[in-house]
C-alpha cells in the first residue's frame, strides 16, 4: 500500500471515528439465520443470546465514541497492542502472511501484533453476539448476520472515504450486503456464495431454458438435480415470479414481521413450476454433485467446482440459472439467494487502534489481496478490479455465479423454523402429495398454510 494513500485512509478513519464512533445501533431490522448451502453460511443462533450482550455493547459504543472524539483532528498516535482476527481455517496462514506484509510496509504501526484464529463465518457472528467484548477485533462473517451484529453493537460503522472504498471497489451486490439502513458496517471479502448451473455440454444443448435442459436430460437418460425441499434453493422459483419472503426484527433480534406474498397469482405460478420440474423422469432432488449419479445437469455452488470438473471432464460447463415458461405463458428468470463474506471491525476504545484496524481491513479486502486469496484458496473476489483479472475471468464457475448474482437477493435472516417449513413443502411435492393433478384450490391452500405459518414465526 502506498504511504500517501494509507495516510488518507488513516486520517479518514480517525475523522470518521470522531464524528460517528463505533458500534452505533441501527433501527434497521434483521433476525436469526439458518445455514445456506455452503460452509461459509452462518449457523442458526438463538437471537435471545444477543440481549445482554447488546446492552453491554451499547455502553461500550458510547465509551468508544467518546474515546474517538478525544482524538479530534490531532496527529494520529497508533499505539501498540494486539489485534485479533477471526477467519476461516483454510485462510489462517494466508491472513497471517498478508497482515505481516501490511505491517512491514507500515512500520509506524508495527507496535501491533496480529493474532489470527480459525473461527469460520458460520461461528463468528454467534460468538460475537454472545460476547462482544471478548470477541475478535476483526472478523469474517456471512452477510446474513449483519443486522444481528449491528443490533448487538458488534460492528463499527464505516464512514467517509472508507465507505466510499466499499461502494466503489466492490460489486453492487457485495457493497449492498455491507449496508444496514443507510450506513456501511463491513468490508466485503468475496462475492462467491450462491448457486448456478453445472452441466454436461454433450447432453445439454441450451442451458438458458429449464424446459430444454429437462428435455435434453430425459432424451439422454440423464438426471437433472435441484434441491427443491431446501429453504435456500426453493425461493429461486418464487423470487423469479416476483414473490417476496423476508423478515423484520427489532434491535434485540426478535422477529417483528414477515413480508410474504406467496398466496398471490405469482406464488401459484412458482409452485406449479416446481411441481412440473419434479414430475420429470429426469428429476432428482439434491444439490451435491459428488453425491449424484448419471448427471446431465445440477444446480450447485462454487464449492463443488473441482468435483464438477472431475465428473464432466471435457464436457464441463457452467451457466447462470435458466429461465422457465410459467403456467401463465410468461417467461421467468430463476432467482434465489446470493451470499457474500464480509470483514467487520468491532467497537474499539482506542482511536489509534481503530485507525489501524480500518487500514488493515482495507488492505485485506483490496484488489491485490483478494486476487491472492483467490489464487490461494479459490475465494471469489468482490473487488471489481480483481473480478476482471484473466484468471478469475477464466474461472467458469465464478463467471456463471457472477451472472446469477445479478438476479438474486442477499440472503437475510430467517427463523430456524422457516427452513424446516420449506423442507416440508418440498417433501410434499417429492412425495406426490402436491402434484400436476392437484387442483388450483389445493395448491392455493398449501401456499396459504405456508404463508400463515411463516407469519406466525414473527408473532
Amino acid at each position: 500500500m502506498k504511504k500517501k494513500v494509507l495516510a488518507t485512509v488513516l486520517a479518514t478513519a480517525m475523522v470518521a471515528a470522531s464524528l460517528v464512533g463505533c458500534g452505533g445501533s441501527s433501527n434497521e431490522t434483521g433476525g436469526d439465520s439458518t445455514p445456506a448451502a455452503d460452509d461459509s453460511a452462518a449457523a442458526t443462533d438463538d437471537s435471545s443470546a444477543a440481549d445482554s450482550s447488546a446492552a453491554d455493547s451499547s455502553d461500550a459504543a458510547a465509551d468508544n465514541g467518546d474515546a474517538a472524539a478525544d482524538g479530534g483532528s490531532e496527529a494520529v498516535e497508533y499505539g501498540s497492542g494486539t489485534i485479533t482476527i477471526w477467519v476461516a481455517e483454510n485462510v489462517v496462514d494466508f491472513t497471517n502472511e498478508k497482515a505481516a506484509e501490511f505491517f512491514a510496509a507500515n512500520p509506524d504501526m508495527a507496535g501491533y501484533t496480529v493474532t489470527v484464529e480459525p473461527v469460520g463465518e458460520g461461528d463468528a457472528a454467534g460468538n460475537m453476539i454472545t460476547d462482544v467484548e471478548g470477541g475478535a477485533d476483526m472478523y469474517g462473517f456471512a452477510q446474513d448476520q449483519i443486522t444481528r451484529l449491528v443490533s448487538a453493537g458488534a460492528l463499527c460503522p464505516i464512514t467517509g472515504d472508507n465507505a466510499t472504498f466499499v461502494s466503489e471497489q466492490n460489486d453492487a451486490g457485495a457493497a449492498s450486503a455491507a449496508v444496514v439502513g443507510d450506513m456501511t458496517y463491513a468490508y466485503p471479502m468475496t462475492s462467491d456464495n450462491g448457486y448456478f448451473l453445472y452441466y454436461d455440454s454433450s447432453v445439454v444443448t441450451d442451458p438458458t431454458s429449464l424446459e430444454k435442459i429437462v428435455a435434453d436430460c430425459e432424451a439422454a437418460g440423464k438426471n437433472f438435480y435441484m434441491e427443491i425441499n431446501s429453504g435456500w434453493y426453493q425461493p429461486a422459483f418464487f423470487f423469479a415470479t416476483g414473490c417476496t419472503l423476508t423478515y423484520d426484527t427489532d434491535n434485540d433480534g426478535n422477529f417483528t414481521a414477515c413480508n410474504i406474498d406467496y398466496t398471490s397469482d405469482a406464488g401459484l405460478v412458482a409452485l406449479k413450476e416446481i411441481i412440473e420440474l419434479a414430475s420429470s423422469k429426469s428429476f432428482q432432488n439434491g444439490s451435491s454433485i459428488s453425491s449424484g449419479t448419471n448427471i446431465g445437469a445440477i444446480v450447485d455452488g462454487t464449492w463443488d467446482s473441482e468435483a464438477a470438473k472431475e465428473i464432466f471432464g471435457d464436457n464441463y460447463a457452467c451457466a447462470k440459472l435458466p429461465s422457465f415458461e410459467g403456467s401463465d405463458g410468461k417467461t421467468y428468470q430463476l432467482s434465489g439467494f446470493g451470499g457474500f463474506k464480509l470483514l467487520g471491525i468491532k467497537p474499539q476504545e482506542d482511536a489509534g487502534k481503530l485507525a489501524v484496524c480500518h487500514a488493515l481491513a482495507q488492505y485485506l479486502t483490496g484488489t491485490d489481496v483478494q486476487l491472492a486469496r483467490y489464487q490461494a484458496a479459490g475465494w471469489g473476489p468482490s473487488n471489481v478490479t480483481a473480478q476482471q483479472d484473466a484468471a478469475v475471468q477464466a474461472d467458469e464457475a465464478l463467471s456463471a455465479l457472477a451472472e446469477q448474482l445479478a438476479n438474486t437477493i442477499p440472503q437475510g435472516n430467517y427463523p430456524g423454523d422457516y427452513w424446516n417449513l420449506a423442507t416440508a413443502l418440498g417433501d410434499d411435492i417429492i412425495s406426490g402429495t402436491l402434484s400436476t393433478s392437484s387442483s388450483d384450490d389445493d395448491l392455493k391452500a398449501a401456499l396459504q398454510n405456508f404463508q400463515d405459518t411463516c407469519i406466525s414465526y414473527a408473532q
